[in-house]
């Protein structure tokens, strides 16, 4: 499948499949990551309604922060989005930031379907500064209820 040539080509990890019907952008071990959450916990640095440190226009549509006692390939612990429902670990969303020109991942965790939406229309609003590839752990159907 060809794709068009982007900071994402080296984050793309599968085919499409019923959880991500645009193709896998990344690799999670879920149950891995989901593991480290439950033994290490989360900090909430960000909460809903807060603006960031950086840029005071952006406010925060959910729970920002990060998993407690962990390091990524940016030297910062692993960063979460973490909802109202309780989900688990339920997507991850791979992130282009243009201007540092670094890739990194986000976990989503106890998110509902709006939620998930949130957060990926958050990190796409201004696509010339940074932009996200939504990675699924089950198809989204799959957690509306009814």
């Amino acid at each position: 499948m060809d794709r068009p040539a982007d900071g994402f080509n080296r984050l793309t990890a599968g085919a499409p499949d019923a959880a991500n019907p645009g193709g896998a952008p990344g690799f999670v071990d879920w149950e891995l990551w989901e593991g480290m959450i439950r033994l290490k916990g989360v900090t909430i640095e960000r909460p809903r309604g807060a603006a960031h440190p950086d840029h005071p226009d952006i406010i925060y549509p959910i729970d920002y922060g990060f998993v407690n006692g962990t390091d990524t390939v940016d030297g910062a612990e692993m960063d979460v989005f973490r909802g109202s429902a309780s989900t688990g670990l339920v997507a991850a969303i791979f992130t282009e930031d243009r201007r540092k020109g670094d890739l990194e991942a986000k976990l989503l965790v106890d998110c509902t379907p709006e939620e998930i939406y949130l957060v990926n229309g958050f990190i796409n609003f201004a696509p010339e500064l940074m932009r996200g590839r939504l990675l699924m752990r089950v198809p989204m159907r799959t957690l509306w209820p009814g």
